[in-house]
C-alpha cells in the first residue's frame, strides 16, 4: 500500500493568473498504524454489536450457547462450504441454506478494509477499487479450492491455494496495472494479525499451567536459535533473513510467526513465500503421520497432544491431529499451540533487536542507539495484536457472560474476517512472487534441509519436555 507521501505532488495552474500552485501531498499514516487502527476498530465494533444483541435470558449459560452469544454479524460473512462433486455445492451449507450472500458480503468486507486502508494511508481510493474486487474474487476461488472434500480432509488449507493461484497468475499472465495498484498483501496480513489478537486469550493459555508454558516457551527459543545458526553457519545459506523466517515459521507457530518475523528482519516476499510453502507441506505430512506414530510409540494421549501442539504449525491441523488421539489430547494440543501463538510479539521484538544490533548495522555510518533502531524496525502492528489480546482476555475473565461475549464475537465474525484478510494477503504475496528469484533457492535444496533438520530437533526436544512435564512432573495437574 502506498501512502500519499510516496506519490508525486499534484500541480495545478490557475486560469486567472500565471501563478503555478504546487499542492503538497496529503500525509497518510504508516501502514502499521493503519493496520492497527482498522483491526482494533473492527474488533471494537464487533464486540459492541454482539453486546447489543446479547440474549435476554441465560446469558451466562455455556450449555445453551456452546460457541458464545450469537452475533448478527455472522450473517454478513462466510466462505465456500465443503463440496465433492460440483463446485455449486460450496454455495450450500450443511443445513441446506444458501451462503451466496454472506460469501459476497465477505468479499465486500475485504474491499471495505482495503478502502479504509488506502484512505487512512493517504492514497487514491479510485485506483484500488477494481483491483480490490479482483483480489477478493481470487481469495474466494482459493477458499473454494481448499473446501473440496478430499483437499479438506488432508487439511491443505487456503494459504497454499491462495499462494499457488497468485504465483501461477503472476508468473504466466502477469499482473496488469489496475490490479498492481491494489496489491497490499502485507497490509491485509498485518490487519488480520491484529484481529487475531482477540482470539489469543491468556486465561485459556494458563489452563494448562506450568507444563504448557514450559513445553512451549522453553523449546521454541532453543529450536529457533539453533535452526537459524545451522542455516547460516552449517548450511552456508547466504540470506540470513531466509534462515530466520524459516526458523520462526517452523519453531513458533507457522504462518503468523513467519509474517511477523519477516517484517522484523525485512525478508523478501520470495523468502516468505518459500517459508510458508515449506510449512504448509510439512504440516500436512505431520498431521497425518503423528497420531499413528504416537500410538505406535504407546505414548500417553496427553503427552502426545502436547507433542503435536508444540510441533505442528497450523492451529487447524493441530486440533485435527490432537483429536485423533481423543478429546482431552485435542484440547491439550490446541492450548499448547495457543501458548506458542502468544510468543509472536516477543519473538518479533527479539528479532528486530538482533537484526538492528548485529546483522544490518552500517559500520561506516553514525549509528543510532540500539533501542531506537530496534523500535524503528519492530513491526508495530504487533502492539495492536497485544492490545486486543489483553482486552479480550480481561473481558473473557470477568464472568461467564463475558466469556460467551468474546467467544461469540470471535467465532461468529472476527475469525472469519481474519481468514478472508489472510487469504487475500496470500493471493497478493503470490502475485508479487517472482518465481525466477525463488527457483535458485529451491534448486539448491538447502532451505528444505534447514526445515527438515530444524523440525527433527523440534520433534525431539518437544517430546522430551512434554514427557517430562505432562508425563511425570505435573501429571496429576493435567489429568482430566
Amino acid at each position: 500500500m502506498k501512502t500519499a507521501g510516496q506519490e508525486s505532488a499534484d500541480v495545478a495552474s490557475e486560469s486567472s493568473s500565471a501563478v503555478t500552485i504546487v499542492r503538497p501531498p496529503r500525509r497518510g499514516l504508516h501502514e502499521d498504524a493503519v493496520a492497527t487502527l482498522i483491526g482494533v476498530a473492527i474488533v471494537a465494533v464487533a464486540l459492541a454489536v454482539t453486546w447489543a444483541a446479547r440474549p435476554a435470558s441465560d446469558a451466562d449459560s455455556r450449555e445453551k450457547y456452546p460457541k458464545g452469544w450469537p452475533t448478527p454479524l455472522s450473517a454478513t460473512i462466510d466462505k465456500p462450504q465443503t463440496w465433492s462433486d460440483s463446485p455449486a455445492e460450496a454455495l450450500i451449507d450443511k443445513r441446506g441454506r444458501s451462503v451466496v450472500q454472506p460469501i459476497l458480503l465477505g468479499m465486500g468486507w475485504v474491499v471495505a478494509v482495503a478502502a479504509a486502508g488506502v484512505v487512512l494511508g493517504g492514497g487514491s481510493l479510485r485506483r484500488i477499487i477494481p483491483g480490490s474486487l479482483a483480489l477478493a474474487a481470487l481469495a474466494c476461488a482459493a477458499y473454494g479450492l481448499a473446501s473440496h472434500k478430499l483437499i479438506h480432509f488432508y487439511n491443505l488449507e487456503y494459504p497454499l491455494w491462495a499462494l499457488a493461484l497468485g504465483i501461477l497468475i503472476g508468473n504466466t499472465a502477469g499482473v496488469p496495472r489496475w490490479l498492481a495498484a491494489a496489491l497490499a498483501g502485507e497490509f491485509f496480513i498485518k490487519t488480520g494479525l491484529v484481529i487475531f489478537g482477540a482470539e489469543v486469550l491468556f486465561s485459556r493459555l494458563l489452563e494448562l499451567g506450568l507444563p504448557g508454558v514450559m513445553t512451549s516457551w522453553l523449546v521454541t527459543p532453543v529450536v529457533l536459535v539453533a535452526t537459524y545458526w545451522f542455516g547460516v553457519h552449517g548450511l552456508g545459506i547466504p540470506s540470513r533473513s531466509l534462515c530466520m523466517v524459516v526458523s520462526a515459521d517452523m519453531s513458533v507457530c507457522g504462518v503468523s510467526a513467519a509474517i511477523a518475523t519477516a517484517a522484523a528482519c525485512r525478508a523478501k516476499k520470495e523468502e516468505l513465500s518459500l517459508a510458508i510453502g515449506l510449512s504448509l507441506f510439512f504440516t500436512v505430512l505431520m498431521m497425518v503421520a503423528m497420531p499413528p506414530a504416537i500410538r505406535w510409540l504407546e505414548l500417553d494421549p496427553i503427552v502426545g497432544g502436547a507433542w503435536i501442539g508444540g510441533t505442528i504449525d497450523a492451529t487447524g491441523a493441530v486440533v485435527a491431529a490432537g483429536e485423533a488421539l481423543g478429546r482431552e489430547a485435542g484440547e491439550v494440543a490446541a492450548t499448547v499451540k495457543m501458548i506458542q501463538n502468544s510468543m509472536i510479539g516477543v519473538i518479533a521484538f527479539a528479532v528486530a533487536v538482533y537484526w538492528a544490533g548485529w546483522v544490518e548495522h552500517a559500520g561506516a555510518l553514525p549509528r543510532t542507539s540500539l533501542v531506537a533502531e530496534a523500535w524503528r524496525r519492530f513491526p508495530r502492528f504487533i502492539l495492536g495484536f497485544l492490545l486486543l489480546s489483553l482486552v479480550c482476555s480481561w473481558l473473557f475473565s470477568l464472568s461467564g457472560a463475558g466469556a460467551l461475549w468474546v467467544d461469540g464475537t470471535t467465532l461468529g465474525f472476527t475469525s472469519r474476517l481474519r481468514g478472508w484478510l489472510f487469504c487475500t494477503g496470500f493471493v497478493c504475496m503470490g502475485l508479487q512472487t517472482n518465481f525466477r528469484e525463488l527457483a535458485p533457492l529451491l534448486a539448491s535444496g538447502r532451505p528444505l534441509v534447514l526445515y527438515v533438520c530444524g523440525q527433527l530437533l523440534n520433534l525431539a526436544l518437544t517430546l522430551a519436555v512434554a514427557s517430562l512435564t505432562f508425563g511425570w512432573l505435573f501429571r496429576k495437574a493435567v489429568e482430566p
